[in-house]
């Protein structure tokens, strides 16, 4: 049985239907990507599990069906939502932003636990705790919000085009820290990424959507080899 799976997941907002039907699984253990030009609902894809969008169809998490459930009792299952823009609280702390990812019973009381093994991740954090997380770079708000997200201990962790506006480096060094949390803690992840080199080589599986459907689906390697993919996505 698959961790996630969607099932003809239809969305909208409002008269406008961003999903018309997509179908797709995460195995507990991997890393699935979502690739698609802008527009093509893969936002829409992850705000419809954290459910934060109407919706219809099917959607599971570890069994249990969690369409139309509340956003918390999403969260509380296990699945961790860093959105495109990061939602960081900018007058807030760093170490304050931080400890906001400390949901479920007895969390608050583990956060102590938990910081420090973020901290692991990122040693930056437990020096600049007390500055305000509006004033860090891109890709400290990025790693920032990605922390807060481990804090929860999620069972999946979707990530929302986390390259946007980074510069190359600290994107490679955001998807390191991805890879490495799924092969050393076998975290779940699935992330939507406009940058499909990068996605294709953290994933081992991943969809392309257009227009609100999935259009392509297969292995890294396969959507590599396919020409749409290759063309319309990387390049060559």
């Amino acid at each position: 049985m698959p961790l996630l799976e969607l099932k003809d997941v239809h969305a909208r907002y409002g008269p406008i239907r961003a999903l018309h039907g997509v179908s797709l699984t995460v195995d507990e253990g991997e890393v699935v990507a979502i690739l698609g030009a802008n527009g093509a609902g893969k936002t829409t894809t992850l705000r419809s599990i954290s459910s934060v969008t109407r919706t219809s169809g099917e959607i599971r998490f570890g069994g249990k069906g969690i369409a139309r459930r509340s956003p918390e009792y999403v969260a509380r299952l296990g699945v961790a939502h860093v959105p495109e823009g990061r939602g960081l609280f900018p007058e807030l702390t760093v170490w304050d932003n931080l400890r906001m990812g400390a949901v479920g019973p007895g969390r608050g009381g583990q956060f102590r636990e938990d910081a420090k093994r973020i901290v692991g991740y990122f040693p930056w954090i437990e020096r600049r705790r007390e500055q305000a997380a509006g004033t860090l770079s891109g890709g400290e708000q990025q790693m920032l919000a990605l922390g807060r997200a481990l804090v929860s201990r999620p069972k999946l962790l979707m990530l929302d085009e986390p390259s946007l506006g980074l510069a190359p480096t600290v994107v490679r060094e955001l998807f390191a820290t991805v890879r490495r949390l799924n092969e050393e803690d076998g975290l779940t992840v699935l992330v939507v990424e406009q940058n499909a080199t990068i996605a294709l080589d953290v994933a081992s599986r991943a969809y392309v959507l257009e227009v609100g459907k999935v259009a392509v689906e297969g292995t890294s390697d396969e959507l590599r080899r396919h020409e749409g993919v290759r063309k319309s996505y990387l390049g060559y």
